[in-house]
């Protein structure tokens, strides 16, 4: 039988601080309220959030999403770099429902460690909110966990959920990607926050890490919402593809809704950014898996009918894009000339 403690035991002696936890939802609460719209109700602090539909909708569909961060966190908080990672969390879910034609509505954020660090939990969560500024949505809760022992001395972990809203009759759901359709690529920032298992693995083979490659590493993912969304109110679009997880292989195929066709990709049509070509080369990394594993400078492709090419291409420069050509759309079983990749809609993926 266990000998009784001769004092009485707190939540902060077994390493849960209440106060932090109070002190740090007082600290990000100005964050929090420039994002908001008009259509949440209340405040931060309540169990749920409160928020009607934009009424601007006829008949409004909701979209969902959520995604993390990944180990590319790891090497943010090596580098004591916490200030753009909530940029990271909200791109990657911001960017799955766009492209469904959806503007990104709400957040809510999961922030998880051993022990709450009020200073950089801080950084992280003003990094969300003003993530959540630039795709236009509202930072409606979150939670904040700490749970001493799971989690190593110093170290946290991410979680993003995303709502989105669409008009019904405006989903883009890819039934209009067909042979002769043009894709568009709009470049990324870097690897955004895919692969970076990969890339630690390298940098610790390399034991390089110079402030300028770091830099580079941890450039925060792009958000498209605001660029595509002006777009897609504008012109009709096809379909839509995040280059996340997967690389160009696999998520350009996601946009098919049909079995007959296929993405044939010119992979000479865009600069990659500079950390690619250090990848490659210092991890020895073959093609293929490069465009497994990254995005190698496209972060978002659009598909649209070739006549609406050059006012897409217009609208998107004025909404401050820089977009690309980078393809078109062809019959399944197109093989792949010299430079090009060819994406199936039935997995085929032909490297000319």
């Amino acid at each position: 039988m266990g000998r009784l403690l001769s004092r009485q035991l707190t939540y902060r002696d077994a390493g849960v601080d209440i106060d932090a936890g109070e002190a740090l939802v007082r600290r990000i609460l100005p964050a929090t309220q420039r994002t908001r719209r008009p259509e949440v109700l209340g405040g931060i602090g309540g169990f749920g959030a409160l928020a009607t539909l934009p009424d601007r909708y006829r008949e409004p569909v909701l979209v969902t999403g959520t995604d993390g961060v990944g180990t590319k966190l790891k090497l943010a908080i090596d580098h004591d770099r916490h200030d753009t990672v909530g940029q990271d969390l909200v791109a990657m879910c911001a960017n799955d429902v766009l492209v469904t034609g959806a503007e990104p509505f709400l957040f809510l954020d999961y922030y998880a460690t051993s022990r709450l660090d009020v200073d950089v939990a801080e950084r992280v969560i003003v990094g969300i909110a003003e993530g959540c500024e630039l795709a236009g949505c509202a930072l409606v809760g979150g939670e904040t966990a700490e749970m001493p022992g799971f989690y190593g001395e110093g170290d946290y972990d991410l979680a993003g959920f995303c709502v989105g809203v669409v008009e019904r009759a405006e989903i883009v759901d890819g039934s209009s990607v067909v042979p002769g359709a043009v894709l568009i690529g709009l470049p990324s920032s870097g690897p955004h926050s895919n692969g970076y298992s990969l890339i630690r693995r390298i940098l610790r083979d390399q034991a390089a890490a110079t402030p300028e490659l770091v830099d580079a590493l941890l450039a925060p993912t792009r958000i498209y919402a605001k660029a595509v969304l002006a777009t897609h109110r504008a012109h009709a679009i096809a379909g839509m593809a995040h280059i996340t997880g997967g690389g160009i292989l696999d998520n350009v195929p996601r946009m098919f809704a049909r079995d007959d066709v296929a993405a044939r990709i010119d992979l000479d049509t865009w600069s990659r950014p500079a950390v690619f070509g250090w990848l490659a080369q210092a991890g020895n990394v073959s093609e293929p898996e490069m465009l497994r594993t990254f995005n190698c400078g496209l972060g978002f492709i659009l598909c649209v009918a070739a006549g609406d090419f050059d006012a897409v291409m217009r609208t998107l420069g004025e909404a401050g894009e820089q977009p690309m050509r980078i393809g078109d759309i062809v019959p399944l079983g197109t093989k792949a000339k010299s430079g090009e990749v060819v994406l199936g809609a039935d997995d085929s993926q032909h490297l000319g």
